[in-house]
Parts: C-alpha cells; structure tokens; sequence
C-alpha cells in the first residue's frame, strides 16, 4: 500500500453499510484505478440473520465483486459505538496506516443509532488524525475531504455522483449479502429481507432522474465543494 496512495477510505458501522450507500461510486473509482478501503467498524454481531462467520464471507466476496484494495474489520462493540477516546484511537491508527485522500462515512442523520455513531467516530478520527503531538501509531495525517454516504436516511443530497453504468455492480455487491437481503425458511423477518434492495435501486434512480443520468448515488457534505473544469463534464 505505501506504493500505492489510498484515494478513498470508506467507514460503515457494520458489513454491508458501504455497500448500500455508494456501492456504485466505488466500483465506478475502482475500476478508474483508484485505491480503495472499506473498513467496518464492528463484526455486526448483533445482526437478526447471519453469523458473524457468515457475514464476514459475505463481506470478502462483495468487496471482491467491487474490486477494492483492501478490507479491514476493526472489531469494535455492535451497538456500542459510542464517543470513547479508545475508539476514536483505533480509527486514527487505521487512518495513519493508509493515509487517504478522501474519507467516506454514513451520514449522521439515520434511523440506526450506530450509523450515527459511526459518522461521529471518524469525524473525531479524522481531525485527531492530522495533529502532529496527539498520541496513537503512526505519523500525522491530514484527510483532505470527508463526505457522508445516505442508508436509511431521506435528506436531500448536496451533491450525487453518476453511477448508471456500475449500478450492476452495486446490486451484485448487495445481493452477495445472503443473509441480510434474501429471505428463506430461516430468515428473521425484517425490513432488509422484503424489498430493500429494490428500495435502494428505486432511490438511485430518483437521484438519477433529477440529474438528468439514469442511476445517481448521493452524498452529504459538511463544507462546499470545488468545481474547477468538472463544470464542463470533462
């Protein structure tokens, strides 16, 4: 990895979260050549169908359908994400071992407490991160622009990006998770298993349609972004 700068590190609370909202976005950049982390920061333990064995497997082979650099798992307590400095150090060393250019994370505002929790850990992580003198493995580094993937949430996106050729890409990703998305004899039933993935295409193609492309994925952003010649779709 040290020859090969990481362009985007994207944090879920648990597998599959970064999958479901920019799953497209990162198989688009992956396959422009851009080296890319998912890191979940719990096992999903606490999950109603699967096993953490399960979900794991699940998570390798849609990282791989993707085709990320890399996932790592961090282990940190499934609903129990709260706002410690032992938590935010361990995302900071993550943070210092890869050292990204872009950081995504689930935006804030979602019915799962967790995402929540997730998007406030990395924040705290980042910043923390970038301070020569704070304590914690490896040498400082700066993230240059962190942006919040949407889950569950209904917010307007301040900006989407164009994802029509790769939705294909995100729905194998999803579907990849058996245990989370596909109901049989021994599912728990729960909003993931009737019609989630369907609910997630529909969405992206909403975003899409307002921006006049066929599927869109969108993001939240806590600072404006720059447009330079990107104004003109080049």
């Amino acid at each position: 990895m040290k020859d090969h700068p990481i362009d985007i590190l994207a944090f879920g609370a648990h597998a599959d979260d970064v999958e479901i909202g920019m799953g497209a976005a990162i198989a688009k950049y992956a396959h422009q050549g851009k080296k890319i982390i998912i890191c979940d920061l719990t096992k999903a333990e606490l999950s109603s169908n699967g096993t953490v064995e399960m979900r794991q497997k699940e998570a390798k082979k849609a990282a791989e359908i993707l085709g990320v650099s890399a996932r790592e798992t961090l282990a940190l307590p499934d609903r129990g994400l709260f706002l410690t400095s032992d938590y935010i150090n361990v995302i900071v060393e993550l943070i210092r071992k890869y050292k990204p250019k872009t950081v995504f994370a689930p935006f804030w505002e979602d019915r799962h407490p967790d995402h929540g929790n997730c998007a406030r850990l990395v924040d705290e992580a980042v910043f923390s991160a970038g301070i020569r003198k704070y304590e914690g493995a490896g040498e400082a580094h700066k993230v240059k622009d962190v942006y919040y993937y949407l889950i569950n949430s209904t917010a307007k996106p301040d900006f989407i990006i164009d994802v029509s050729d790769y939705m294909d890409k995100k729905v194998a990703s999803l579907n990849a998770y058996r245990s989370q998305f596909i109901k049989d004899e021994h599912t728990v039933d729960t909003p993931l298993v009737n019609g989630y993935i369907e609910m997630i295409q529909a969405r992206e193609k909403l975003n899409g349609t307002q921006a006049g492309v066929l599927y869109a994925e969108g993001f939240i952003t806590k600072k404006p972004l720059v447009i330079n010649s990107d104004l003109f779709g080049d």
